[in-house]
């Protein structure tokens, strides 16, 4: 009995991976940088831990309903794409018939089995096959608004944990430092793993993340620390 080879590429994790660590990048990057820029300003205490929390908080709401309306907004699109297809289909099959053969011609098969392959799968499901090679609507791309809202609000609430625990477990006089400690080693893990999950160069893609986070961290403690000595 023959084996199945089934061979995993990493462009089929693209659509979650970018999304997972798009959310967790901006929590960590978000609230890690908000508790800098705050503390920077010269307050300290249980109030940099609430402006962790509230941080978290309205960046997860944020990101879920930016997603949800992205999302959706492709969901309507793709629904009214199909809507289309399926009035053409029915008023001219024969039309769209010829269009799917000359997509397959295209991609490189000979005229006759191109529209034996057009036939069989309209015979099997005519919409479906137009969806995925004439539109470019699959199962694995299509678009869920509620479960994107919220993967990326999950995504945010993991990256901001970092920070907030930091900033909760550590001594009160070496809060600021810790946060921005672990906030580093948090993005090198966060870019390594993103990257060794996409095929990538671990170090090249946890420096890159790493970079992004200290320039933003660098920039809200210098406008933090200016505020606090003109207010």
């Amino acid at each position: 009995m023959a084996a199945h080879h089934h061979e995993i590429h990493f462009s089929h994790r693209m659509g979650w991976l970018r999304a997972a660590v798009l959310g967790a990048n901006d929590g960590i990057i978000s609230v890690a940088s908000l508790i800098v820029g705050v503390a920077a300003s010269g307050t300290a205490g249980n109030a940099l831990l609430v402006t962790g929390i509230a941080g978290l908080v309205a960046g997860a709401v944020s990101m879920a309903a930016g997603e949800y309306v992205s999302v959706q907004s492709q969901a309507d699109t793709e629904k009214a794409d199909l809507l289309k297809e399926a009035q053409e289909l029915k008023r001219n099959p024969d039309f769209e018939l010829n269009e799917l053969k000359q997509i397959y011609i295209e991609r490189g098969l000979q005229a006759e089995l191109a529209l034996e392959v057009a036939k069989q799968l309209s015979q099997h499901d005519v919409l479906h096959a137009h969806a995925r090679d004439e539109i470019g609507i699959s199962d694995m791309n299509s678009a869920r608004p509620v479960q994107a809202a919220l993967a990326s609000a999950a995504s945010f609430t993991a990256g901001a944990i970092f920070p907030i625990l930091a900033m909760a477990l550590s001594p009160a006089d070496f809060g600021q430092q810790a946060v921005f400690l672990v906030t580093c080693l948090a993005l090198l893990l966060l870019g390594g793993l993103a990257s060794y999950a996409g095929g990538a160069s671990i170090g090249r893609g946890a420096l890159r993340v790493l970079c992004w986070g200290v320039l933003a961290m660098l920039c809200t403690h210098w406008i933090g620390g200016w505020f606090g000595t003109v207010v």
